[in-house]
């Protein structure tokens, strides 16, 4: 855990890169910018596939359907001018580069032959995030520092993160943080928790291909986490333009009374 500095700061940095998912377990976009209030990014996840199993719908990811990393979704609206209660509709990219809009009824029956089962499509504005009312945050050097032990380079789009940043604190410092605010820019956020991964980073982004001993060496020296969920505290825009500064402190009773009052606008449920 971070020593207190200037203000009580425990950790300072700046913002590389944004991320968005807009369908849950497909390819995303990086972003220069994005509109997040307390649901999370706008247009985060909002979309998902389904299929049935044993007798009740699903909500499919890629620990069931490997299948969907290969297939890849963007909007075509600026990430700044999203509005987070009416996402846009996303464009999906098939494998083979047919793109079809999310309304588009080829899409269901496209997704449905190359995943080899009946799927139907959904859309929920609030999100449907395995972590409700939230998104993750990476930095550069536990991603470096993994690279290093690993001996080989990762993809950053394993983490399926939201927002990657460079922060003056060393690497991992940042299991240490639960319960602390975070400010991205303009944005404030309570850090909730370390992410426990699943075995999606174990995939690679671009062929499925599995990598068991991710996995093994997260679990083995890393307690199985990488990356920090962040719940947002209010809307604001975040962007990357002008080296838009990222603070760690420790958390004020308003900000911890807020967050409280986030937590409970809602039921807390993880997607399966």
């Amino acid at each position: 855990m971070g020593r207190l500095g200037a203000a009580g700061r425990v950790s300072a940095g700046t913002i590389v890169s944004l991320h968005r998912w807009p369908v849950k377990s497909m390819g995303g976009e990086r972003v220069d910018a994005f509109v997040l209030d307390e649901r999370g990014v706008a247009g985060d996840r909002t979309h998902a596939v389904f299929d049935v199993h044993r007798g009740a719908a699903r909500q499919l990811t890629a620990r069931q359907a490997p299948r969907l990393l290969a297939w890849s979704a963007r909007y075509d609206e600026p990430g700044e001018e999203m509005d987070p209660a009416a996402a846009a509709w996303p464009v999906v990219t098939a494998p083979g580069g047919a793109e079809f809009e999310w309304r588009d009824p080829a899409l269901r029956e496209a997704l449905s032959d190359d995943l080899g089962r009946d799927v139907t499509l959904h859309r929920d504005e609030n999100g449907q995030q395995d972590l409700e009312r939230s998104l993750l945050v990476t930095t550069g050097a536990s991603h470096a520092a993994l690279e290093a032990e690993l001996g080989r380079t990762l993809d950053l789009r394993r983490w399926r993160t939201n927002v990657h940043v460079e922060l003056d604190a060393p690497a991992r410092a940042e299991d240490g943080w639960e319960g602390r605010a975070l400010t991205l820019g303009a944005a404030h956020m309570a850090l909730l928790h370390p992410c426990v991964r699943c075995v999606i980073p174990a995939r690679d982004p671009d062929d499925q291909t599995k990598d068991a001993e991710l996995l093994r060496h997260l679990s083995r020296h890393h307690s199985g986490v990488f990356g920090m969920n962040a719940r947002p505290l209010g809307r604001a825009c975040v962007r990357t333009e002008d080296g838009s500064t990222v603070s760690v402190t420790p958390i004020s009773a308003a900000v911890r009374s807020r967050s409280t009052r986030s937590s409970a606008a809602r039921p807390s449920s993880a997607a399966p």
